[in-house]
Formats: C-alpha cells, sequence, structure tokens
C-alpha cells in the first residue's frame, strides 16, 4: 500500500498504528474471521434454524468490513455506540449498520459482536456459520439473492459519480459524456457494477474498500469514482477538491438506488419476517437521526 494510500485509508476508516517489539502494525487489520469448520458447528446452525433463532441465541454475530463509514467502521475504545470485533482484540466497531444490528439483537435478546472480513466474503461466511447476519452496507441483487435470504432496506442511499473540481468531467450532465473515461468503484459492490453502463468506459478494476477508491480518484489513478450519496457530505468535508457530477434526470444510471439490507442464510422465513417487523418498527425519522449521528462522529 502506498503512502497515500495508507493515510487515505487511515483518514477514512479511523484506524491507528501499533507497534510490538519494533514492528509496526495497522490495527485495522485484524485475523480473518474464525471459521471452525467442525460437525459440531454445522449441527448447531441447523438445530438454530428448526428453533427460529440466529446462531445459538445468545451472541449474533453479524458480518461487516468495519471500514465502511458512516456505514461501519473500527474504533480502539469501547462507546455506547460500540460493539465488541470478535477476530479483532481490543477492536470494536460503530456505524449506522452497527446501531441497526444492536437494535435486531436487542429485539432478538441476544448480545451483539461484529466479525469483521472482506466485503466479498460476507455471503459465503453466512452459508459456512462463520456469522448469523449481515449489516454491512450490502444491497439485495438477484445473485446474492441466490444464496442469502435479505430482509427489507433499513435505509436507501444513491450511487452518484465524483471527480476533482478541475477535471475535464467536472461540467458533464450526462454517462455518455464520460465516454473512455477511466472509472473506479468497489469491489464486489453495486458501486463496480454500474460502472459498465458508461459507453466505451475504461473500467478499472475494482478495489477492496472505499478509501482505496477515494485514493484512486486524489492520486490520479481514475478520472471518476462511484460514490454514495449518503456519504458525499463526509467525503467532500475531508476532500474539498472533489465534486459530485450532476447528471440529468433520466442521463444517469438506469437504477442508481442502492439501499441497506441486511441478510441471514436461507432457509429461515420466519426470521425473515420477525427481522422486517423488527426492522420496520424504526420509524423514517429515527433512522434518519440515526444516520446523522454516525455521519458526525464518524472517523475524520
Amino acid at each position: 500500500m502506498t503512502d497515500l494510500s495508507r493515510r487515505t485509508f487511515l483518514k477514512l476508516s479511523g484506524l491507528s498504528t501499533l507497534t510490538v517489539a519494533g514492528a509496526t502494525f495497522l490495527t485495522g487489520c485484524g485475523p480473518a474471521a474464525q471459521d471452525s469448520g467442525s460437525d459440531t458447528k454445522t449441527s448447531t446452525d441447523s438445530d438454530a434454524k428448526a428453533s427460529g433463532q440466529l446462531g445459538d441465541g445468545k451472541t449474533l454475530r453479524i458480518g461487516m468490513e468495519a471500514a465502511y463509514a458512516p456505514y461501519n467502521w473500527q474504533e480502539s475504545k469501547e462507546s455506547d455506540t460500540t460493539i465488541p470485533i470478535e477476530n479483532v482484540s481490543g477492536a470494536y466497531a460503530d456505524g449506522y449498520d452497527v446501531q441497526i444490528a444492536k437494535k435486531i439483537a436487542e429485539a432478538l435478546n441476544m448480545e451483539p459482536v461484529a466479525v469483521k472480513m472482506e466485503f466479498g466474503a460476507l455471503v459465503d461466511s453466512l452459508s459456512n456459520g462463520t456469522i448469523d447476519i449481515i449489516c454491512a452496507g450490502m444491497s439485495v441483487t438477484p445473485e446474492r439473492a441466490q444464496s442469502a435470504d435479505f430482509t427489507d432496506s433499513y435505509i436507501d442511499d444513491e450511487v452518484i459519480m465524483v471527480v476533482k473540481k478541475d477535471s475535464k468531467y467536472a461540467s458533464a450532465t450526462k454517462l455518455s459524456d464520460f465516454t473512455g473515461a477511466t472509472v473506479l468503484g468497489q469491489k464486489d459492490t453495486f458501486y463496480d457494477e454500474l460502472i459498465d453502463e458508461i459507453p466505451e468506459v475504461n473500467h478499472l478494476t475494482p478495489v477492496a474498500t472505499v478509501p482505496l477508491v477515494v485514493d484512486g480518484i486524489e492520486n490520479g489513478t481514475c478520472d471518476a469514482i462511484t460514490f454514495s450519496s449518503m456519504s458525499l457530505p463526509n467525503l467532500l468535508q475531508n476532500y474539498p477538491d472533489l465534486m459530485k457530477v450532476e447528471l440529468e434526470d433520466g442521463e444517469g444510471f438506469s437504477d442508481p438506488s442502492n439501499p441497506d439490507n441486511a441478510a441471514i442464510a436461507k432457509g429461515q422465513d420466519d426470521m425473515i419476517a420477525k427481522l422486517n417487523e423488527i426492522i420496520g418498527g424504526i420509524s423514517q425519522e429515527d433512522r434518519l437521526n440515526i444516520w446523522q449521528d454516525c455521519m458526525d462522529r464518524q472517523p475524520a
């Protein structure tokens, strides 16, 4: 990782370094989520499904990146808004997804813990029992729905395009204005998939995290990036050289809507109904207030 990439990652994710015995480590780079792979675990998960509960019914293991503020990020200190990260010693998770997951856990009378992993590994981790639920800024897609069951959305975002203010694309008003442009998005997400709607686009190989996406536009690797509309205010506050591209109605992506859905392993229809009831009980006003609170306290 370049120095710029490392600084950007720390800036957006709220991570820090730790020196032990003369060696420096990035505290956000925790070990991979644990997967026992044992027959006992599989049997327990099957029993849980049959009894209408998630996991062991006591600890709710929530899969997320813990590096996607304001949806989710990592903290080094415990607070009223955090939950422990099970597989990163001394670390805690905060963010909008975390607050919703806490409400779900409370309604299910379970203790929430985060399990940190790459975004692309989340759905498979439901199937193998490493986690019980995904709350990670993830949207339902036909492909994902083949492997997991998704709840109703608990917030609705939108995909936008961001460029530098001095870019030749700053005055673009339609996707076709980006013909031939180099565009970058996050791996395994809707933000990357939509890029192919741009005519003759130079679609760069996606990167693993949002900080690396921002790093791409900042260091000149790409002409434009796809980004979260709801996360834009914080981005522009930290990077005043960037701007949102104002595309005319009907001239943007075919469907830029990007809802945030929770997901669980397939075959738990009663649990999906229960989760939808919990999510449906969170008013739109409460959702927006939770979001704004997360925007205000997310890492600078």
